[in-house]
């Protein structure tokens, strides 16, 4: 699904659940026709063989397929435990019609969690503003990821208005109360307070430090929130988390509107780099193959 998606569409399809199965069912299948090929679902189960070891586990079905050798991966190497992390606060219901960014976040990690469930992969869904709102076990079992697409499906509810992020806080709670090494999946716009910066970094690294592999979703509009796109004509732009107001025309803070986040992001990109933390960014008009791509690069990775 390449469009943007907005509310009314994933009410169409009448619950987030379906609407998940549904991309990620295509989106797999979209792998065995593309340069992807075998880098599919499959790499939960198998594992390329390295030469020198026993053929015994070799999966000769597989290389039937693919001509390529495969070995059958034991339950014990397979078990990933993913916390999935969505930022609530007020900016991420932008736009507001079809409250863009939660909306495209809700589906992006209904979508993990769907393919961690295909994997039999424990997930767990912390949702957070300036404090924990939404905090679940971390389980595998359908019942328990049935109720964390219940969860998800109410995050697109009528918003609270003038919620803030408090990011930092969040993240060293949950670092805290994670005792076995995981993969963070974090699904924000990243619009906390600049001169915060330090704090949220300090949180990231406390994840790192605890051995935890991150992965960041920085979700935008990039149309307006980058490249400030309007019409030329005076509007009246409103700090959602904050309620201020600022009236301008387009044309007149452009330039130093772009060269502001420009470097905010920049420096958000190269930090997470220093501490290995990947960070990718998630463009919400760009369809949800670059958030299964980018999770898929990272679990292989971590076998």
């Amino acid at each position: 699904m390449k469009e943007p998606l907005n509310l009314s569409q994933v009410r169409s399809f009448g619950n987030v659940e379906f609407l998940a199965r549904q991309m990620v069912e295509g989106f797999i299948t979209g792998l065995h026709k593309s340069p992807f090929h075998g880098f599919s679902v499959e790499f939960a189960e198998h594992r390329l063989y390295n030469m020198g070891e026993t053929t015994r586990y070799i999966d000769w079905k597989v290389y039937g397929k693919t001509e390529k050798l495969f070995v059958k991966r034991y339950e014990e190497e397979t078990n990933l435990r993913c916390h999935l992390l969505i930022d609530t606060s007020s900016s991420m219901y932008y736009p507001e019609t079809g409250y863009g960014k939660m909306t495209f976040s809700v589906m992006a990690a209904a979508c993990l969690a769907y393919m961690l469930q295909r994997q039999k992969d424990a997930v767990s869904l912390t949702t957070f503003a300036d404090s924990i709102e939404v905090q679940t076990p971390i389980k595998s079992t359908p019942s328990h990821v049935h109720k964390l697409f219940t969860q998800l499906d109410q995050l697109m509810q009528q918003p609270k208005p003038l919620r803030k992020t408090s990011a930092a806080e969040v993240i060293h709670q949950v670092a805290e109360k994670i005792n076995k090494r995981s993969l963070v999946v974090i699904f924000s716009d990243m619009f906390e307070n600049v001169e915060k910066s330090d704090a949220l970094f300090s949180a990231l690294q406390h994840l790192r430090h605890n051995l935890h592999e991150v992965l960041i979703f920085h979700v935008t509009d990039k149309k307006t929130e980058e490249d400030f796109a309007f019409d030329e004509r005076p509007y009246e732009f409103v700090d959602l988390e904050t309620g201020e107001i600022v009236k301008a025309q387009p044309n007149q803070i452009r330039e130093t509107y772009q060269q502001a986040v420009k470097s905010y992001f920049q420096d958000l990109k190269m930090r997470c780099g220093q501490y290995k933390i990947d960070f990718i960014e998630a463009d919400i008009a760009q369809g949800f193959d670059q958030i299964l791509t980018a999770y898929l690069v990272k679990r292989t990775k971590m076998k």
